[in-house]
C-alpha cells in the first residue's frame, strides 16, 4: 500500500470542518474491517484509509502543526500499513471490568510469541506475526498489531464464499474461533488486491 504523505494530511482546518462525515465514513468502514474471536479478543484490519483517519485523529487531538512533527506520526502510522501480499490489523484485548483487568491480562501473557493467532483457508494455515515492544515479562499491552501473510491457495479461498474462513485464537486457557464473514473477505482482497 502506497505510504501517507505530509501531502496526503488534511488541513487541520479543514479536517475540522469536514470531520463528522469523514469520521462517520471510517466508522462505517471499520465495522466491515472488525472482527471478535471469543469475547476477549477484538481485530481491526488496517488499511490506509483506517490509518489516515488515526493520523488526522492524532493531529486534532494532540494540535500537531510542526511538519516535523507530523511527519513523526506519518512515519508511525505507515510502519503499520500492510506491505506486499499482506494483512495487518490491530488486536484489541477487550477487558472492561477494572477487576477482571489483570487476572486476564496476566492470563494473555505470551500471546504475542508463538503460533497463537491464526487464519485458516483453503485447506492452510498461516499465523500472525506480532510487531514487537508490547509486553515483557511481567507486563502485557491491551493493544498489539499483528500481521498475516496468506498463501495462494488461502486467497482463493477468501474469494469463495462456499469456502471457509476462520480466524481462531488459542493461547493458553483462551480458546476461540470465528467465521470470517464475506464483507471481511471482500476487504482482505482489496487489500492484497492494492499490492498488485
Amino acid at each position: 500500500m502506497k505510504s501517507i504523505s505530509l501531502d496526503d494530511v488534511i488541513p487541520y482546518a479543514d479536517y475540522e470542518r469536514q470531520r463528522e462525515s469523514y469520521r462517520a465514513r471510517i466508522i462505517a468502514l471499520k465495522q466491515r474491517r472488525r472482527i471478535s474471536v471469543g469475547p476477549l479478543i477484538t481485530l481491526v484490519f488496517e488499511n490506509r484509509d483506517t490509518l489516515q483517519f488515526q493520523i488526522q485523529e492524532m493531529i486534532r487531538v494532540e494540535r500537531i502543526f510542526d511538519p516535523a512533527k507530523v511527519q513523526d506520526e506519518l512515519d508511525v502510522y505507515n510502519a503499520l500499513l500492510p506491505s506486499s501480499d499482506e494483512l495487518s490489523a490491530t488486536l484489541l484485548i477487550e477487558i472492561t471490568e477494572e477487576a477482571k483487568m489483570k487476572p486476564w491480562l496476566d492470563a494473555f501473557m505470551g500471546l504475542d510469541r508463538g503460533h497463537t493467532v491464526a487464519i485458516t483457508a483453503g485447506g492452510e494455515r498461516v499465523y500472525g506475526e506480532f510487531e514487537g515492544g508490547h509486553s515483557h515479562e511481567t507486563k502485557i499491552s491491551a493493544v498489539h498489531f499483528v500481521r498475516f501473510r496468506p498463501t495462494a491457495a488461502m486467497k482463493a479461498a477468501f474469494a469463495d464464499l462456499h469456502q471457509p474462513v476462520t480466524l481462531g485464537v488459542h493461547h493458553g486457557s483462551y480458546r476461540a474461533e470465528t467465521s470470517v464473514p464475506g464483507s471481511m473477505r471482500e476487504e482482505w482482497l482489496s487489500d492484497l488486491k492494492t499490492h498488485n
